[in-house]
């Protein structure tokens, strides 16, 4: 156990200072995201941006604009002293957590958000605050960005930002969320942002069920009961390499199973791996993507299967 006490920086310019120094000394800088919580997941890709990199700088930040009025934003979870105890736990610590108060000014004086008309939490105020947005317009209106229209605005918009103030040589997202892994790598290369992206796997708790900070909001019964849908993904994948390439009977399988437990289903898609296009048959690596209500919860999970 290291105990490494961490830099904590919470202004945009100390940051970037930071970042620069450490570049003129020749160090180079791995940045993971976050929205605080952590767990074993978050972790991973830390580790993970150890092997990469000779600094780590982890962000602590909730975003609001990837949250609509209806969603949890401000149930979403947060502990920040715990989060500081689990990186200091790491066998090599992290060198910086920053944790900004905004990184995005809505123009409301009264401290709360409003709505635009896309549903997304937005400025309120003619004229105030900013109002530029990264939007990566093909691969965010799929799945996710159904239900959810401004979700991938507000990430992307945010982890350019971040990009922007730690100027890392290298960034690991975690690919239990796909669709916002591989929205991101597009960005980067749209926008030549001089920052490698780097997915890393999916972990899952012992029994199945993919890691996340929205777990804790599940009762007993619907942690029971979500754990289908890791189930229905791993027959999904046993299927098509015994040779059940029909990607809707596969599709309508996990749906079923999902439902069977009680599960209501946001989406299931079976889509290529990088342009995140709907398939009818595997052909080429794809990716079984699930979102579903349990309770109160939303849960997302997906699985690879690379054609064989």
């Amino acid at each position: 156990m290291s105990q490494k006490e961490p830099q904590i920086i919470r202004n945009k310019q100390e940051m970037r200072n930071w970042s620069r120094s450490m570049r003129a000394q020749n160090k180079t800088i791995g940045l993971v995201p976050t929205m605080g919580y952590l767990h074993q997941g978050h972790l991973s890709l830390i580790t993970e941006a150890q092997k990469h990199t000779q600094l780590t700088v982890v962000s602590i930040y909730i975003n609001p604009g990837q949250f609509t009025i209806n969603e949890d934003l401000s149930t979403y979870p947060s502990d920040f002293q715990g989060d500081i105890n689990k990186l200091k736990s790491l066998p090599n610590g992290v060198d910086v957590v920053f944790n900004p108060q905004n990184l995005y000014d809505y123009g409301v004086e009264t401290g709360e958000l409003g709505v635009g008309n896309e549903g997304g939490v937005v400025c309120c105020l003619e004229g105030a605050g900013h109002e530029t947005w990264v939007r990566v317009e093909k691969l965010e209106k799929g799945m996710c960005g159904k239900s959810r229209p401004v979700f991938f605005r507000g990430v992307a918009t945010v982890v350019a930002k971040l990009f922007n103030i730690v100027e890392p040589d290298v960034a690991v997202f975690g690919k239990k969320d796909y669709q916002q892994w591989r929205v991101i790598r597009r960005m980067v290369r749209d926008l030549d942002f001089a920052v490698k992206v780097i997915g890393s796997e999916l972990k899952r708790e012992e029994d199945g069920l993919a890691m996340s900070s929205r777990n804790v909001h599940l009762s007993q019964q619907e942690r029971e009961q979500a754990l289908s849908i890791s189930r229905a993904l791993f027959e999904a994948k046993s299927a098509a390499k015994k040779g059940n390439s029909n990607c809707s009977k596969l599709r309508r399988s996990v749906i079923e199973s999902i439902e069977a437990a009680g599960g209501k289903i946001d989406y299931v898609e079976i889509v290529d791996q990088e342009s995140l296009e709907t398939v009818e048959e595997i052909k080429d690596g794809v990716v079984v993507c699930v979102a579903a209500w349990f309770g109160k919860v939303r849960l997302i999970d997906n699985i690879e299967i690379d054609a064989s």
